[in-house]
């Protein structure tokens, strides 16, 4: 086991202009310190590495080994986690997993104690979301999901119908992450990272990409989480053999940009007294989300050491546990006009919510605005002035070192609070098209007829907007054989285009 346990980790060497992020230029910056709910103790299951700790935190027992969970907050204020666990003294230890069961605990306190509730049935990495017809599905790995009209239940179990096609797709889809649209629809994004999508969240979905949106590093990736915001999609993704995670943006969820620096790592898990738990891996990360869509919560499945030494009813297990996150600001470019090289002016509007006073909270002096690429950095626009809108705050900056191109969809609002603690916060650029046609062909089929050789092509929308009219070219290495017109498609409506073909099979 000592070979397989120098297996699992593998050093990974960061970019060197890493070093020069500056706070919150990095996902991993917004984890703040767990509040203490009970007193830390070191009764409790686990290595030294992870006592004292706040067993109430998240949800844990000594009969049992949890992995993962989804986290919502009902209408009546009360949280649900959808968890999956197995018994601790299950005989392969930890890779009791392959048999796990998926759970319903509630609290009273977002970050716990969690208790169970009640049995969903067999099943493993749930993780919730609900479909454009009000229904709430828990999907479950292996194509499998639970769905009901209610948080509480009765749940009805089914299989999901995933079209690949004619693209590559992992075995048995593990690890699915979902996010919806604004017109319901929904797409997810898989365990190695193929965005997939349902007219309405439902059974039947389709694969999109042609390949992984994961950024072009060395990793083995897994555990994805995707998450929309009122300004973006997000997703979070794992190289667990490098212990080291990601954090990418998209405005339409299938065109992505990686940002710098760690969105988490082994470390992040410390109480607001000081004490670290230093839980040995971190993975399937899960966001507790407010109204505006906003991650509030972190919520990721923990294990004290490698998977391998967690044996039969011995000190080793693995729990749920909840990070609170620092919430970025809700903020808005109030320019009309593309922001360029040539801007002078960009105004934002910082606005006012509970427990936040833009004009009493913001340290002016420390903020910068513009392109993440700049920002994250301590670069970008500076501050020029700043003046009272009712209870929100229009914040001023000079055009200058911006970093704002065609490439960017948001910019990012980076400095302090009067307190000194990290404020930021994202807003969706002028004259940007969020809502985008996506358009997908699938592998064309030949036929010979008296015309000569003919291509047929299925074409399918997957955007939220209708595509207007478009071209299709098919080519056999870089030669051009057919071109053709594909009409225009509105979202998840198919066409099928007949081309003649100039050329010759090889």
């Amino acid at each position: 086991l000592g070979d397989v346990y120098k297996r699992q980790v593998e050093a990974r060497v960061r970019p060197a202009e890493w070093a020069n992020l500056v706070n919150g230029g990095q996902f991993k910056d917004l984890f703040e310190p767990m509040p203490i709910m009970r007193p830390l103790t070191s009764d409790t299951w686990g290595g030294d590495n992870v006592k004292p700790r706040d067993v109430s935190n998240g949800i844990e027992h000594p009969d049992w080994s949890y992995w993962g969970g989804s986290p919502i907050k009902d209408d009546a204020g009360q949280y649900h986690l959808y968890t999956a666990r197995w018994p601790e003294d299950e005989p392969r230890g930890h890779f009791g997993y392959f048999d796990s069961i998926i759970v319903h605990a509630v609290a009273d306190h977002p970050m716990g104690p969690y208790f169970y509730k009640d049995t969903l049935g067999p099943g493993h990495n749930p993780e919730l979301y609900q479909t454009k017809s009000g229904d709430y599905m828990v999907y479950s790995t292996h194509g499998r999901f639970f769905v009901s009209k209610s948080l509480e239940g009765p749940w009805k179990a089914g299989t999901y119908t995933f079209d690949k096609r004619g693209r590559y797709a992992f075995r048995n889809f593990v690890n699915f992450s979902f996010a919806s649209r604004d017109d319901g629809s929904q797409i997810a994004v898989s365990r190695r990272g193929y965005m997939w999508a349902s007219p309405d969240g439902g059974e039947n979905w389709s694969e999109v990409s042609a390949e992984s949106v994961y950024p072009k590093v060395p990793g083995i990736f897994e555990d994805p989480v995707m998450w929309k915001d009122d300004v973006q999609h997000n997703v979070i993704v794992n190289d667990w053999k490098g212990r080291i995670a990601y954090h990418l943006r998209s405005k339409d969820g299938f065109h992505w940009k990686t940002e710098p620096g760690e969105a988490y790592s082994p470390g992040i898990a410390r109480y607001e007294d000081g004490t670290l738990s230093d839980w040995y891996k971190y993975e399937r990360i899960r966001m507790l989300q407010d109204e505006y869509g906003r991650p509030t919560q972190a919520h990721f499945a923990v294990i004290d050491s490698d998977k391998y030494s967690d044996k039969q009813s011995d000190i080793h297990s693995s729990k749920h546990i909840v990070i609170p996150l620092t919430v970025g600001r809700l903020i808005e470019v109030m320019n009309r006009d593309a922001i360029t090289e040539e801007t002078k002016r960009i105004q934002v509007r910082v606005k006012a919510e509970e427990g936040f006073d833009p004009h009493q909270d913001l340290n002016l002096k420390s903020l910068r605005f513009g392109a993440s690429e700049e920002i994250n950095y301590g670069r970008g626009s500076k501050l020029i002035e700043a003046k009272k809108s009712g209870n929100d705050a229009v914040l001023i900056f000079g055009g200058e070192g911006s970093g704002i191109t065609t490439d960017n969809f948001a910019g990012k609002l980076l400095g302090k609070s009067t307190t000194g603690k990290l404020l930021f916060g994202w807003a969706r650029l002028p004259e940007v098209e969020f809502k985008v046609p996506v358009l997908s062909a699938l592998a064309p089929v030949f036929e010979f007829t008296h015309d000569g050789l003919e291509a047929y092509v299925e074409v399918t929308n997957f955007g939220e907007i209708d595509s207007g009219e478009s071209t299709i070219k098919v080519l056999v290495g870089d030669q051009l054989i057919a071109t053709g017109k594909v009409r225009s498609l509105k979202p998840f409506e198919k066409s099928m285009v007949r081309l003649v073909c100039d050329g010759h099979l090889p």
